[in-house]
């Protein structure tokens, strides 16, 4: 799918590209965003759990919506799976805390990082510029930070876990960088380059 030969030397982006920027860039703030909302939600029984719920997991359809015209329909399919077993496990997880179920806890955090390492094997294949080495060691640190400021939430430590989710959104809106060198530019199914002049791939942790 791509052709790694390709020379990206002219760096200006376009309106276009900026605009796909921004778009995975909200996508990635709003994963954040509305986790916490669902932790809290979780945590105090709220009557919005059921609503908060579905938002937070249609985020894995819109990031798929913005994969599919340069992975196409299955690899966006398979990442929108991937990542809403993240989600669906991560509540698991929170349930599990919130019950105080530790060996409930350790089963979903086992879970929870085996498919951090499916994600980091996919994103690598789909890429030959991701490295899976890296990128399972971003997942690793999203569920470190993720799992503790939802501690931290359960156990009343609400300033703190405001802090870290600060952390997590200033982590996450670096998202777009990943390590995509100078003359590294991913072309399309079509051949296309697919972002032009954009030396910008879709994620990056810092």
């Amino acid at each position: 799918m791509y052709n790694q030969k390709m020379n990206c030397k002219d760096n200006r982006l376009t309106a276009k590209q900026l605009q796909l920027l921004d778009t995975m860039r909200r996508l990635w703030v709003e994963h954040v965003m509305w986790t916490r909302s669902f932790i809290v939600s979780t945590a105090f029984d709220l009557d919005d759990l059921e609503y908060v719920a579905n938002r937070l997991m249609r985020n894995p359809a819109d990031f798929a919506e913005e994969l599919r015209p340069f992975y196409g329909n299955e690899k966006a399919m398979i990442f929108n799976n991937l990542l809403t077993e993240h989600l669906e496990i991560a509540g698991q997880l929170v349930n599990a805390a919130k019950a105080g179920d530790t060996r409930a806890a350790d089963e979903q955090r086992m879970k929870w990082y085996a498919n951090a390492d499916d994600i980091a094997s996919f994103l690598s294949a789909i890429n030959p510029y991701w490295s899976r080495d890296m990128w399972q060691r971003m997942l690793y640190d999203h569920l470190m930070m993720t799992e503790n400021e939802a501690g931290q939430i359960l156990t009343g430590q609400y300033e703190t876990s405001i802090g870290r989710n600060n952390q997590t959104i200033s982590d996450i809106k670096n998202l777009q960088n990943y390590r995509l060198q100078k003359n590294d530019c991913p072309v399309s199914k079509t051949g296309q380059s697919l972002y032009d002049k954009l030396k910008l791939a879709f994620f990056e942790f810092r």
